[in-house]
């Protein structure tokens, strides 16, 4: 009996054994192919493009996409208003864009519409010239006066390239497209990775949101949200999904944690502004209308973190510096307008020198100033913000009485 079993065993693993080597010298034209669960999830495309854009099959491969058997054509089928192509027997549209998300992501289309990411960020550079009348009346019902504008002067003078590859390059995030949907989900989310844990690093955000006029991401990582994170990083969930994201998950915040994350039971929202409460990126920076709304839905995610006293006082003291900060550029503004009355300007837009340091006054160091404080980065507040505003000020008043001096000489 034993010497049946034991000669059964042997013959068994020897045919596995076999089975291993005789595969391992097959062509690899033969096993270099997609395995089960790919092959469900992406169909006939991986055939090609893993040979031929490898990293695209590997990318969608991890995806929760994948997981979920999104298959390629589910995302590449050209929509009504698309341009369409033939590719390989197959037909799919030449460019996608967030109306190809939002058939499965209405909800978070119809919220990222209505922020500052949607046309109010193309305007922001191009002017209201590229969106239809009706697209213009619906973002300025959320956003007055950010897409009924003119093209930015200061982008005109530098120039096409500068516009195209610069400014463009962060501001498509809400370009109007030919099928009538604004934006793309790609800025935030990648294609084929279609991450929420690549959206939830503060790196993403940073891809725009940096340098001397809106420098969060430096901010950011100054602080000590941005400190705590990077050191453990590593033990966190980054994964979870939204609307059950806990402290568990993520116990400390990123700019998606703060700005759009359903924390343990809060809404989930793809509209950036909503819990916002003052206009920091204007010149001299007003309360929304939303003020108190903003407020509270901000305050309600410190919370999870902090102790009401703490909030409240931290939120006061941000104030404090935006109203400094207000008093210091409506100085600034007061000089502008009055060397302009006297005549001691010319009507050209960045021909002179002085409007080159009123526009880096407010547009780089007010800004600054303000973000740093409602973000906790005492450098920025102080040395990239408050002494900037000093310099360029003092700067300023040198350049115009130098100015007036000239004109009572003539």
């Amino acid at each position: 009996m034993f010497k049946s079993v034991f000669i059964s065993v042997f013959i068994g693993t020897a045919l596995i054994v076999a089975a291993f080597i005789i595969n391992a010298k097959r062509p690899a034209k033969e096993t270099a192919q997609p395995g089960a669960e790919f092959v469900r999830a992406t169909g006939k495309c991986a055939e090609c493009h893993r040979k031929e854009t490898s990293a695209v099959v590997h990318q969608f491969q991890r995806s929760r996409h994948a997981a979920k058997w999104v298959n390629c054509l589910d995302c590449h089928t050209a929509l009504e208003g698309q341009e369409s192509q033939e590719h390989r027997g197959f037909t799919i549209a030449k460019h996608l864009t967030a109306k190809n998300c939002s058939q499965c992501h209405a909800t978070e289309y119809n919220q990222f519409i209505k922020s500052r990411h949607g046309a109010p960020a193309w305007a922001a550079v191009t002017g209201k010239g590229d969106f239809t009348p009706e697209q213009i009346a619906f973002a300025e019902t959320y956003h007055r006066g950010a897409v009924d504008r003119a093209a930015n002067q200061l982008a005109i003078l530098e120039g096409p390239g500068a516009i195209n590859t610069g400014c463009l390059g962060c501001h498509d995030i809400g370009k109007p497209n030919e099928d009538g949907s604004i934006g793309t989900c790609t800025a935030c989310h990648a294609r084929h990775s279609a991450s929420i844990a690549l959206a939830r690093e503060p790196e993403t955000c940073g891809q725009c949101h940096m340098g001397p006029d809106h420098s969060q991401i430096e901010i950011y990582h100054e602080s000590k949200h941005g400190v705590i994170y990077n050191a453990q990083k590593r033990d966190m969930n980054l994964s979870a999904e939204p609307k059950k994201l806990s402290t568990a998950d993520m116990s400390v915040p990123t700019c998606a944690t703060c700005h759009m994350s359903g924390l343990e039971g809060l809404k989930v929202t793809h509209d950036t502004t909503e819990r916002l409460s003052y206009w920091l990126f204007a010149a001299v920076s007003e309360v929304r209308p939303t003020y108190q709304q903003g407020q509270d839905a901000m305050k309600e995610v410190c919370l999870k973190c902090h102790t009401q006293p703490y909030v409240d006082k931290f939120y006061q003291e941000a104030e404090v510096v935006v109203g400094a900060t207000n008093t210091k550029i409506k100085d600034a503004k007061v000089l502008m307008a009055s060397l302009r009355e006297e005549g001691l300007l010319t009507p050209q837009a960045f021909d002179e020198l002085i409007e080159f340091l009123y526009f880096d006054l407010w547009h780089y160091y007010g800004r600054t100033a303000k973000h740093g404080a409602f973000m906790g980065g005492a450098d920025f507040v102080q040395w990239h913000g408050n002494y900037e505003l000093l310099l360029k000020m003092t700067e300023m008043k040198e350049i115009a009485a130098q100015l007036r001096e000239n004109h009572a000489k003539r």
